[in-house]
């Protein structure tokens, strides 16, 4: 069988239009997950009490 390498390669952050992905530092059993970073795609407007008649 092949010798698999000891350590993963580094992945390129991946990103799209809300969402960027890092991959975090491989801890001490060797588990490499990822940050997900959403950008807020709503807009919040400070609230107005509407006018009386």
């Amino acid at each position: 069988m092949s010798e698999q390498p000891k350590t993963r390669p580094p992945v390129p952050d991946g990103r799209s239009r809300f969402v960027m992905t890092r991959q975090k530092q491989p801890n001490e059993k060797g588990f490499i997950g990822y940050d997900v970073i959403w950008d807020s795609f709503q807009k919040e407007v400070k609230y107005q009490t509407p006018k009386r008649p």
